[in-house]
C-alpha cells in the first residue's frame, strides 16, 4: 500500500477560515446517532456565532459530556462564560442537579424510575403521588378513578432525567443573556424521549391537574401530597406546562430553530438519519440542514483554504483510503432521501483528533 503524501505547511492561520458568524436563527440543535460528531458541530457553531460578538450559549443535553473536551476548558453544570475575547458561553446540563417539576409537585418517578424507591410503582411508602399506599391499593385506586389511565402509571410518566433535562432547557433557552443557543442533544433516543416530554406532558396534566384538585378537595387542609398546601406545586405544573408550550413553538418555527441532523457516510447511520427526520417531521419540527461527517476527500473540496497543512486522504494511490472512499460512495447513495430538501453541508475526515480552536475553525468554515 503506498503511503500518503502530503506537502508539508507549519501551520494555519485559523483567521483565515473563521466565518464572521453562523447564518442561522436563534436556536440551532444538532442531533442524529451517537459518535457522529454532534458535539464538534456544535462546539464548532457556537464558536463562529460568538466570533461576531452574538452572545451565544453552548448547551450540552448529552449525559455522557464531551463538550468540555471539544472545547479544551472546564465547563459547570451552570452557564459559565468560557473565553474573554468573545460572548461564548457554555453548560453542561446535568439532570441530577435540577429540580424537576413532576417531582416537586409530588409525581416524580424516584431515583429508581417507576419501580425505584419513592417511584410510582413503589411499596415502601416513599414520596411518591400517593405516598405510603402500595402498589395495589395507590395505583389501583388512581386507575378507577382515571378509567384505567392513571397519569402517574409508568408507561404514561416521563422519566427523571428527561424532565430535568428539560427544565433546564426550557431555562436556558428563555435565558435574554443569550442571543443564540446552540445544543448539542443526546443520541437519537433519549433526544427522541426528550421531544416527546411535550406531547407526554400535554396528554396528561389535565387529567394529573384535575386528579390533584380532586384529592385536594376530599383531603381538605390535611398536609400531604394533596392537600390545599400543594396550591403552589399544582401552579409550578401549569407554569411549566406552559413553558413546553412556548419551547413546543420555538421548536416548529424555522424562523428560530434550525434542527440539524449529523450522520457520517455509513449504512446504520443513514437508516437513523432517515428515522430521526421522520420523527422530528412528526412532531412537526423542521429539518433545515444535514450534516455529512467524516467524508473521505480533500479539505479543499469543501473549505477555500490550502489544505496542505493537514494530512488528506488520498484514494488515488491508497487502497485502504480507495475502499473507504467506495464504501462511502455506496452510503451516500442511499442517502438521496435524507438529502432531498436539506441544505447538506459535508466535513472531511480528518486523520487528527478535531479538538481546540484552530481545527474547530476549519470545522466552522465547512458549516458555513
Amino acid at each position: 500500500m503506498s503511503s500518503i503524501e502530503v506537502e508539508a505547511v507549519d501551520s494555519l492561520d485559523a483567521d483565515e477560515v473563521t466565518p464572521e458568524g453562523l447564518d442561522a436563527p436563534e436556536y440551532v440543535l444538532y442531533g442524529g446517532k451517537g459518535g457522529v460528531g454532534k458535539t464538534t458541530m456544535a462546539a464548532a457553531s457556537a464558536l463562529a456565532s460568538a466570533n461576531d460578538g452574538t452572545a451565544t450559549l453552548a448547551i450540552s443535553t448529552d449525559p455522557a459530556h464531551s463538550l468540555s473536551d471539544v472545547l479544551e476548558t472546564d465547563i459547570p453544570s451552570e452557564p459559565t462564560r468560557i473565553r474573554e475575547d468573545m460572548p461564548l458561553y457554555a453548560v453542561e446540563i446535568d439532570p441530577e442537579a435540577a429540580d424537576s417539576p413532576l417531582e416537586s409537585a409530588g409525581l416524580g418517578m424516584g431515583a429508581g424510575g417507576a419501580g425505584g424507591p419513592g417511584g410510582a410503582g413503589s411499596d415502601d411508602g416513599g414520596d411518591g403521588p400517593l405516598g405510603g399506599m402500595g402498589v395495589g391499593e395507590g395505583l389501583g385506586q388512581a386507575d378507577a378513578m382515571f378509567g384505567g389511565m392513571n397519569p402517574m402509571s409508568a408507561g404514561a410518566m416521563p422519566g427523571a432525567d428527561e424532565t430535568a433535562a428539560m427544565q433546564l432547557l426550557l431555562e436556558y433557552l428563555d435565558d435574554d443573556r443569550f442571543d443564540r443557543v446552540v445544543v448539542d442533544t443526546a443520541p437519537t433516543g433519549h433526544t427522541l424521549r426528550l421531544l416527546q416530554l411535550p406531547e407526554a406532558l400535554d396528554s396528561m396534566m389535565g387529567r394529573v391537574l384535575q386528579f390533584r384538585e380532586q384529592m385536594s378537595g376530599m383531603l381538605g387542609d390535611m398536609p400531604g401530597p394533596f392537600g390545599d398546601g400543594d396550591a403552589a406545586d399544582v401552579d409550578g405544573l401549569r407554569e411549566f406546562a406552559d413553558r413546553i408550550e412556548r419551547l413546543r413553538a420555538a421548536l416548529q418555527d424555522p424562523e428560530r430553530t434550525d434542527f440539524r441532523v449529523v450522520m457520517v457516510p455509513e449504512r446504520l447511520s443513514v437508516v437513523e438519519s432517515e428515522r430521526l427526520i421522520r420523527e422530528l417531521d412528526d412532531f412537526g419540527i423542521p429539518v433545515s440542514t444535514v450534516v455529512v461527517n467524516r467524508v473521505t476527500e480533500d479539505l479543499e473540496n469543501v473549505v477555500d483554504v490550502e489544505s496542505g497543512w493537514v494530512v488528506s486522504p488520498n484514494p488515488e494511490n491508497c487502497e485502504f483510503c480507495a475502499k473507504r472512499w467506495e464504501s462511502q460512495q455506496e452510503a451516500l447513495s442511499r442517502a438521496q432521501e435524507v438529502f432531498r430538501g436539506h441544505d447538506v453541508k459535508r466535513v472531511p475526515l480528518f486523520a487528527e483528533e478535531v479538538s481546540g480552536e484552530t481545527m474547530l475553525r476549519v470545522v466552522a468554515a465547512c458549516l458555513a
